[in-house]
C-alpha cells in the first residue's frame, strides 16, 4: 500500500473548527500510500482544530488558500468534518465553487462526518447515495440525496463516511478510490 498513491496530489479543504482526527488520520493514510497532500483553506496561516467540536486541539498550517488552488492541480479532494469547519466552508463562495468544480471534474472526492454539508451547498448531492453524521442526514435528503447508514458509501466519484469511529474503513476506502484517479484527467 506504500506506493498505491505515488505521484498523486490530494487537496484537503478545511477551515477553522476542523475535527483534528478527521484531517490527521486520512492525511496520514494518504501520505503513507505515497500521496502528496496540500491543506487548502479560506485564509492563509493556520487553521484551528477541535476535538469533539468543543475542545481546542492545536493548529494545522495552510499550504494554499482555496482562491490560489485549481482543480487541475489535484488528483483528489478530501473534506474532513467537524461542525464548524464545513459550516465555514459552505458560506465561502470560492470554497463552494472549488468543491463543485472538483465533483463536476469526475475526480474522486471524499467527505466524512459533517463534511457533506459543503457538498450540499455546492449543489452536487441530488440523485447521489451518501452517508454522513446522523444530524445532517435530513439536510442531505432535502438536497435530493439517498442516505444510507453505513461506515462508507461510494457513489461514482463521491466517497462518504459517518464519523471518526469509521476512520479505519474510510481511510482504506479513500486510498483505494483515490488510486483510481489518473493524472491524465488533469
Amino acid at each position: 500500500m506504500a506506493e498505491q498513491l505515488q505521484g498523486k496530489r490530494v487537496a484537503i479543504l478545511a477551515a477553522d473548527g476542523v475535527e483534528r482526527v478527521e484531517l490527521e488520520k486520512p492525511r496520514e493514510a494518504l501520505g503513507g500510500a505515497g500521496a502528496q497532500t496540500d491543506l487548502l483553506s479560506v485564509h492563509d496561516g493556520e487553521i484551528q482544530a477541535r476535538d469533539n467540536d468543543l475542545d481546542a486541539a492545536g493548529t494545522f498550517t495552510v499550504d494554499r488558500t482555496v482562491t490560489d488552488a485549481f482543480v487541475t492541480d489535484y488528483d483528489a479532494l478530501l473534506l474532513p468534518g467537524g461542525t464548524v469547519n464545513p459550516d465555514q466552508l459552505r458560506i465561502d463562495p470560492d470554497a463552494v465553487a472549488f468543491v463543485r468544480d472538483f465533483v463536476d471534474s469526475g475526480k474522486p472526492v471524499a467527505a466524512i462526518c459533517h463534511g457533506p454539508w459543503t457538498l450540499i451547498e455546492a449543489g452536487v448531492v441530488g440523485g447521489r447515495t451518501l452517508t454522513s453524521f446522523p444530524s445532517i442526514r435530513t439536510d442531505l435528503r432535502n438536497a435530493g440525496a439517498d442516505v444510507l447508514d453505513q461506515e462508507v458509501v461510494v457513489d461514482g466519484n463521491l466517497t462518504t463516511s459517518r464519523s471518526p469511529d469509521d476512520l479505519p474503513v474510510f481511510c482504506d476506502a479513500i486510498v483505494t478510490e483515490f488510486a483510481g484517479s489518473s493524472t491524465e484527467e488533469r
